[in-house]
């Protein structure tokens, strides 16, 4: 089965597509002048421009695995999340604290979606 690679770095692909799944790079804001919901914003817009690209939307989306960098703000996360997701097809999630990979990113979200 083939698979697909879309906007690769040479470190990594943003996209990959394997058979009927899409499977998404962590997607950041990294903008330190925004805030939790923000960042959240900006990922989600991130997210679903990639996963057009892909042939896809969010309303296929599998699974998210969501990145925190504190859990205080968890519920900031949730209130976009909450409004951004399709009601009719909520994926499977987890959502964890973790150590960013620069200091000015408060969310990370990695998504696997159907075509």
């Amino acid at each position: 089965m083939e698979i697909k690679r879309i906007e690769s770095t040479g470190r990594m692909s943003r996209i990959v597509i394997h058979g009927n799944t899409v499977y998404l790079c962590g997607q950041t804001c990294g903008d330190a002048e925004k805030g939790m919901k923000e960042q959240t914003k900006v990922v989600l817009e991130k997210i679903e421009d990639l996963l057009a690209k892909a042939g896809s939307s969010k309303e296929k989306i599998l699974s998210t695995t969501i990145y925190i960098k504190d859990m205080a703000m968890f519920s900031e996360m949730n209130e976009v999340w909450d409004a951004w997701v399709s009601k009719e097809n909520q994926p499977a999630r987890a959502c964890v604290e973790a150590k960013m990979a620069r200091e000015e990113i408060l969310v990370e979200m990695s998504v696997v979606a159907a075509l």
